[in-house]
């Protein structure tokens, strides 16, 4: 079931690589860029990291969250899309593919509120049968960079669509984001629908049913925490998701009961003052 603390409780994936650790040089971890559980904590939630596993266990997993957040990483197997992959697309991770896909689905069966981030949003439009633009200087060239320089966040401008759920989160006709991903969506997935574009055409934003939204940014690299106080409160808007087992009560015949009834005896209650020694009096 749902938590119920005055918190909300949000998961966010994480995923898994090779680290330096105490004593080991490497030793196979499940790491998150403290930024993400930061940025839900500072938006008024407790995060939840959620390393990946079984897929068929994700549904059990979100009927225990209040939110769920899918983080930023490497680029989506293209062949979640029935494609081969670009020469430039790299680092793919087929367990946190599958992971965090079950994840999307099991929140979009529960109507749990979701919030997809760069890669995640990617994947959110994948699993809605969308697909991706590999390398995005093939399609709309470089003018606008949308990778900042080795270990840095590009900024660039990007353009809510009016009428949508984000253009209500973020009223200003342009705003500037922090920015790192060299792909973006290409076709549309089902039930989804585009709610910001940079200035050189690239989706930058989609929303689904109720709070289904991903943004291509990277909202924990900023001060913005408009779009992760709205995830925190639609939680609180959700409904309980967890099922309610039906109980079966068997039902047979009714068998009377017969109670004797006679003369009511009044009891006889001494009325006087309460002594020390009394069995009235409180004891210490």
């Amino acid at each position: 079931m749902r938590a119920m603390t005055p918190r909300p409780v949000i998961g966010i994936s994480t995923f898994l690589t090779d680290a330096a650790w105490g004593r080991w040089d490497t030793i196979r971890s499940a790491l998150l860029p403290a930024r993400y559980p930061e940025l839900v904590r500072e938006a008024g939630g407790i995060a939840l990291m959620l390393p990946p596993d079984a897929p068929e266990h994700a549904a059990a997993v979100v009927a225990r969250l209040d939110g769920l957040v899918i983080a930023g990483g490497e680029d989506v197997d293209p062949a979640l899309y029935g494609e081969r992959p670009h020469p430039l697309t790299v680092a793919c991770a087929p367990e946190r593919d599958l992971w965090e896909a079950a994840l999307i689905r099991a929140a979009l069966a529960a109507g749990t509120p979701l919030l997809g981030i760069c890669r995640g949003m990617q994947l959110l439009n994948v699993v809605c049968g969308g697909s991706l633009i590999q390398h995005l200087p093939d399609v709309v060239g470089e003018e606008l960079s949308h990778v900042g320089a080795p270990g840095e966040y590009g900024r660039h401008p990007v353009r809510p669509v009016p009428g949508t759920l984000l253009a209500d989160l973020l009223p200003e006709e342009s705003l500037s984001v922090p920015t790192f991903h060299h792909q973006a969506v290409a076709r549309l997935g089902e039930g989804l629908t585009v709610s910001a574009y940079a200035e050189d055409g690239t989706v930058e934003a989609v929303e689904g049913a109720g709070f289904t939204v991903g943004v291509q940014w990277h909202p924990e690299q900023g001060e913005d925490l408009r779009v992760a106080r709205a995830l925190v409160h639609a939680t609180r808007l959700a409904p309980l998701t967890a099922p309610v087992e039906p109980v079966t009560v068997p039902i047979g015949p009714v068998v009377p009961v017969t109670v004797p009834i006679g003369p009511v005896v009044p009891a006889a209650v001494p009325i006087g003052p309460v002594g020390p020694g009394s069995a009235a009096s409180p004891g210490r």
